[in-house]
């Protein structure tokens, strides 16, 4: 168990962090945009979908990642007052009755709707450069296979949770701005303590 969990946050990471470069590229993009728009009265026509691509993919990308990290959204109000064991019984079942079925249905919906769409080389009807988006809703598919993988392994966490009464956190490989800016101003404080008391 301990490796799938290793195999799958690493696989996770590598996919969320090389999706994260997305948001370089969207900001050039939108500025580019900004600047021929607004300068040059020049607007493109093609801007706005790739903006939507690219954040769609982002986003559904970067999913498992998040997954592993514990950066979804949860009632952490409640259940950050339960015992580990209780967590993780709790995370175990919603994960066999709401997370598989869901991802699985969204796999196999994705695959429908994007053999569908790469059956007639669907393109963007919102924009008149026609952009082809049929490739982008391959990113479904993707996406619900990375979380299916992910979501085993964060099964995997619950049961050795239950066995040990303790979380197997993922390599932590990013840390808020808060946190940091919070980590700096006790360690600042504790300096200038240490030093007054001198």
């Amino acid at each position: 168990m301990l490796g799938y969990i290793r195999f799958a946050d690493q696989l996770s990471a590598w996919f969320g962090k090389t999706f994260g470069w997305l948001i370089i590229l969207m900001t050039f993009g939108m500025a580019y945009e900004v600047l021929v728009r607004y300068a040059f009265n020049r607007p493109t026509p093609w801007a706005l979908d790739l903006s939507f691509i690219m954040y769609g993919t982002l986003f559904m990308m970067g999913g498992a990642y998040t997954l592993s990290r514990g950066g979804h959204v949860r009632g952490d109000f409640i259940y950050r007052t339960w015992r580990p064991q209780t967590q993780a019984l709790v995370d175990l079942v919603l994960y066999v009755l709401f997370f598989f079925p869901g991802i699985l249905a969204l796999v196999f919906t994705g695959w429908k709707y994007s053999a569908r769409s790469w059956g007639y080389a669907e393109v963007s009807v919102n924009s008149p450069a026609g952009i082809p988006i049929y490739q982008f809703k391959s990113v479904i598919v993707a996406a619900g296979i990375l979380l299916l993988i992910q979501g085993l392994a964060q099964v995997f966490r619950c049961i050795i949770c239950m066995r040990t009464g303790e979380w197997m956190h993922a390599d932590e490989d990013v840390e808020e701005t808060e946190q940091l800016l919070i980590r700096q101003a006790a360690e600042a404080a504790a300096a200038a303590a240490a030093k007054a008391q001198r």
